[in-house]
């Protein structure tokens, strides 16, 4: 940021400079891969990879692989490697909750309707958002009622989990929605067949082509895959803005990201973030969060338009501060923070920085227009006049210089 220009000067990979009146970083946070330091990786002699860089030359055909970790990526490679791979094991720090996906193709009568009758589409919309708004208080203010959902998860492994040794390793030991709820039909399928093991371990250690498990499991293998999550409390882009302090993002978010409703963050005027702090969902449409976002960003350069001139917006400390003690004071309750697990959601200081704990209609009215009580309106410095020439004059015989 230069503050006495006001405005950003935007430095490119291959050399370039740009500048502008304001940025939008828009990178996501399920962008930059997290892998795990792990002992000994580096001796591997087989393929690794993490599964948002994917080695789409690598055959992974007959090869004894190694799946790390049991998230969303997990749930959806193992089940796709599995007919294909030699031998799989999987690495399991934490068992998933899996739900079953409710997936059919919609039949030629439902799109005769919908293409008829227009509003029974958008009807049915309404209807899917309706329910989806209705679990909202079960995740953020009463998560014992989440104990039927827990009861379809179970009876959606017993359907495939014969061996008892087996579903006692995959049922979680925490509230349903503390972590990220899956979707799968296929996952629970894939961990029976006779070519997978499951390990109810992560992984600690790497010793040439043997990969060892935290409880002392050895598995020989011949590539890795990492599906280990992304840096979404430390996001990389922070490194690389700097705000009207001098001060990169990440040196201000060090106690924890926090942004007011999750756009605007004190000391970086005209900086703007989609998908900010507390703006992630457990349970519905992240594109209605986002929506939403672009909303209140629309306001925010139709304000700047109306103020006229050289100006920028700068979030005040009170405000953002404000708004980060109502969510976190909210937070308190929900699933995220007491239903008994560790997940993505909390940063390193254990503080759910990720999640909304509210719906999608609460987040969209507060996002609905900029309060400029909220910001500090910065302009340029107005330039002092330049100091006007001495000028002399006789006074007598005297001479005078004013």
């Amino acid at each position: 940021w230069d503050r006495d220009a006001l405005h950003w000067v935007i430095e490119t990979g291959n050399g370039a400079t740009f500048t502008a009146d304001v940025v939008v970083s828009a990178t996501g946070p399920l962008s930059d891969p997290k892998t795990p330091a792990i002992p000994g990786l580096d001796s591997f002699p087989g393929k690794v990879f993490h599964s948002a860089r994917w080695d789409h030359d690598y055959d992974l055909t007959g090869k004894r692989v190694a799946m790390i970790g049991t998230g969303a990526s997990a749930i959806q490679i193992v089940p796709a490697i599995q007919p294909k791979a030699g031998r799989l094991t999987l690495f399991q720090r934490t068992p998933p909750w899996v739900m079953p996906r409710m997936d059919r193709r919609i039949s030629g009568a439902e799109r005769w309707l919908h293409r008829t009758l227009p509003f029974t589409g958008t009807a049915r919309r309404g209807l899917l958002w309706g329910i989806r708004e209705l679990q909202v208080s079960a995740f953020t203010k009463r998560p014992n009622e989440l104990g039927v959902i827990e009861s379809i998860a179970k009876s959606n492994m017993a359907r495939s989990i014969k061996d008892p040794a087996l579903r006692a390793k995959l049922t979680p030991s925490y509230r349903i929605g503390c972590k990220r709820i899956l979707l799968s039909s296929t996952y629970y399928p894939a961990l029976a067949r006779p070519n997978v093991d499951v390990v109810a371990s992560g992984l600690a250690e790497v010793r040439g082509s043997t990969v060892v498990a935290a409880d002392g499991t050895e598995t020989e293998a011949d590539a890795i895959i990492f599906g280990t999550g992304f840096h979404v409390t430390d996001m990389p882009i922070a490194e690389r803005v700097v705000g009207a302090e001098d001060i990169t993002l990440a040196e201000s978010w060090k106690d924890g990201m926090q942004a007011l409703r999750g756009a605007s963050a004190s000391g970086f005027p005209n900086w703007m973030t989609i998908i900010g702090p507390n703006t992630g969902l457990g349970n519905s449409s992240m594109i209605l969060m986002i929506e939403s976002q672009l909303n209140y960003m629309a306001d925010y350069l139709r304000q700047l338009n109306v103020l006229g001139g050289r100006v920028a917006l700068d979030a005040r400390p009170s405000a953002v501060g404000a708004w980060n003690r109502r969510v976190q004071q909210r937070m308190k309750r929900t699933v995220w923070n007491v239903g008994g697990c560790d997940s993505w959601y909390l940063d390193a200081n254990g503080r759910n920085t990720t999640v909304w704990p509210g719906t999608t209609a609460e987040f969209r009215k507060v996002t609905r227009q900029v309060d400029l009580a909220e910001y500090e309106v910065v302009r340029t410095p107005k330039k002092a006049a330049a100091p006007a020439e001495p000028t002399t004059v006789k006074a007598g015989a005297e001479e005078v210089v004013r």
